[in-house]
């Protein structure tokens, strides 16, 4: 039996007063298709998904969806003129009889019907698009970031329903976990191409990396070839000149296909400089609480952030962690209890609203008129970990071309943003780095950097995030908010947290509070072992401890030498300041080990 297609692409061109966006392009989604939709930032993903949605119209090819089939589309900044609430958005369309299913989605995501639309926030906006797409239930769900300003407990609903779903869909999303569990296929635009592959998003990076590596030693032959008939035509040429114009042309050729080819976008050039080091207490919180009117947000809690810890903060929207997040580092106080700041803390903060970002500036005023970056007396330089950049070539290290240097941020895509903060960010030395939904709209590779910068980050890191499988693999320690004022502190990451509370298996679940209170002391890290993070350390701890013991004894070496004092003072010094420097973190690192050892031991 022959299936008729949800939708067909037929020879898509489109350009954007540039390079074409697409060129060719062909595509079928079959019913039943699940399919994760990816690439850089800026590649392209929203700008297909509408064209396939018909709210683009490419310059060339067709777009036809299957006898029919209904298509509908999530966009990320949905139009709700017109509508007065929420909830007669969400119900547009619909027949009375089916009300329920906006109230069911609703319930699910966690958005109030009757919010008047004029008072919603963007996030609120969104959920109600996604309640409106999951009530009508088209055969074929365009989804771009539906997981953006979803808690954990409303992915999962999400998470279950498509799962459960027979419908086709099409998904563009950050969230790796989401899409692992989703998808059985991918579509991966890439300069201009969109590859697909039968297989979900769990064997993409596989894919990629594969490609690439072929790509790249197709290039190398090319060059290669390219070389040797140059140096044939630099010896011979003119003794041949009649009879080996063929070859000429053929080198042309060999370079215009060189020409031809699409570098890849190379990653954000982002770099971490933790500054001078903290005192070893950097947060120490005592019997902290926080009520909003008669709501508990926050009873007495009590922890101790020592220097390099990576501690995740987690729990359903509106519980309170962004709260407890400005609690902790001094930007709010508490109603009761006390909080200690350590000593020599320089904090850097990336907020999930971007509100540190005006809209209406350039990129390049964003940059130059941030009064630490200024550099005196230049206005198209910034300063950067000390160092004094131009600011377009600070941008592009960025991901951001010369002519987006003038342009307004508020015409930036939320990935481009997210990376322009981050830019603010990275500009300054910090050893206390504050992160409130940092993955949002970020793209795999973005995503990879910044949790390898964390994993060598030399300070203190304080997450807030939904997503799963970044906070498995940034955090060390896990503070579960569930409600009620309750706060919970956990060894480990996400997974680790699920395991501790005897739920291994995420997906369709709804993470339930036990019957406990946050002044109850938490379990002992030692009872459920090392976290990812931690067993990584372990291993790492041994040789690290073997370099510091060898440069303190070539120090040791060179202070023993009694001319060095009188002859080159200012050396001696130097030494015995890195002396002095090498033993404390031999002192850290030792205690670290003992420490990672005794609770891989119980």
């Amino acid at each position: 039996m022959v299936r008729v297609p949800l939708l067909q692409l037929n020879d898509i061109s489109l350009t954007f007063g540039g390079d074409p966006v697409f060129e060719g392009l062909d595509l079928v989604v079959q019913p039943g298709d699940r399919m994760a939709l990816v690439g850089r930032n800026g590649s392209g993903k929203s700008t297909l998904m509408k064209v396939m949605s018909g709210l683009v119209e490419p310059d060339r090819g067709e777009v036809t969806p299957g006898p029919g089939v209904s298509v509908g589309y999530m966009e990320q900044e949905p139009d709700l003129s017109g509508f007065d609430t929420l909830g007669a958005f969400a119900a547009h369309g619909l027949e009375p009889s089916e009300m329920y299913l906006v109230e069911r989605a609703g319930e699910g995501l966690k958005f109030d019907p009757a919010r008047p639309v004029e008072t919603a926030s963007g996030g609120e906006r969104r959920r109600a698009a996604l309640a409106r797409l999951m009530a009508r239930e088209p055969d074929l769900m365009l989804l771009d970031e539906p997981t953006n300003h979803l808690d954990i407990e409303a992915i999962a609903w999400l998470e279950n329903e498509l799962k459960q779903s027979r419908k086709g869909y099409v998904i563009i999303s950050h969230d790796r976990a989401f899409l692992r569990a989703l998808t059985r296929a991918t579509l991966w635009v890439d300069r201009g191409a969109v590859r697909r592959q039968e297989k979900g998003f769990a064997d993409f990076e596989e894919w990629r990396d594969t490609v690439w590596d072929e790509e790249d030693t197709q290039r190398h032959k090319l060059n290669r070839k390219i070389k040797a008939e140059a140096r044939w035509a630099v010896e011979g040429i003119s003794a041949r000149r009649k009879r080996n114009q063929g070859r000429v042309r053929a080198l042309q050729d060999l370079r215009a296909e060189r020409a031809a080819q699409i570098k890849r976008q190379g990653t954000a050039a982002m770099a971490l400089d933790a500054g001078p080091k903290s005192g070893r207490k950097v947060i120490e919180a005592t019997d902290i609480s926080k009520s909003f009117g008669d709501k508990a947000i926050l009873k007495p809690f009590s922890i101790t952030v020592q220097r390099g810890d990576r501690i995740a903060l987690v729990g359903p929207n509106g519980v309170g962690k962004t709260t407890l997040l400005n609690m902790l580092i001094g930007k709010e106080a508490p109603d009761a209890g006390t909080i200690k700041l350590g000593t020599n803390l320089e904090l850097a903060l990336f907020d999930q609203a971007r509100a540190q970002l005006d809209p209406e500036m350039s990129l390049w005023d964003s940059l130059t008129g941030d009064p630490e970056m200024r550099v005196s007396g230049k206005a198209d330089q910034v300063m950067v970990r000390g160092q004094p950049k131009h600011v377009v070539g600070y941008l592009k290290e960025f991901l951001f071309d010369e002519a987006q240097a003038r342009a307004p941020v508020r015409a930036l895509s939320g990935g481009e943003k997210a990376r322009l903060l981050l830019a603010r960010i990275m500009a300054r030395p910090s050893n206390l780095l504050v992160l409130d939904e940092p993955t949002n709209d970020l793209d795999v590779e973005t995503l990879d950097l910044m949790q390898e910068l964390l994993g060598t980050y030399d300070g203190t890191v304080l997450l807030v995030s939904h997503d799963r499988d970044f906070l498995d693999r940034v955090a060390a320690t896990t503070i579960a908010m569930e409600g009620d004022g309750k706060a919970t502190i956990y060894a480990g990451g996400w997974s680790d947290y699920l395991r501790q509370r005897g739920q291994d298996d995420f997906a369709g679940s709804v993470v339930k509070p036990k019957s406990s209170t946050s002044s109850e002391k938490p379990k002992p890290a030692a009872k459920s072992g090392l976290s990812f993070t931690e067993k990584h350390r372990l291993e790492a701890l041994p040789a690290e401890i073997e370099r510091l013991e060898a440069e303190i004894a070539k120090l040791e070496e060179l202070l023993g030498n009694p001319a060095l004092f009188t002859d080159h003072p200012v050396k001696f010094q130097k030494a015995t300041d890195a002396l002095v420097e090498r033993h404390e973190k031999l002192s850290a690192a030792e205690e670290e080990w003992l420490m990672l050892e005794e609770k891989a031991s119980a």
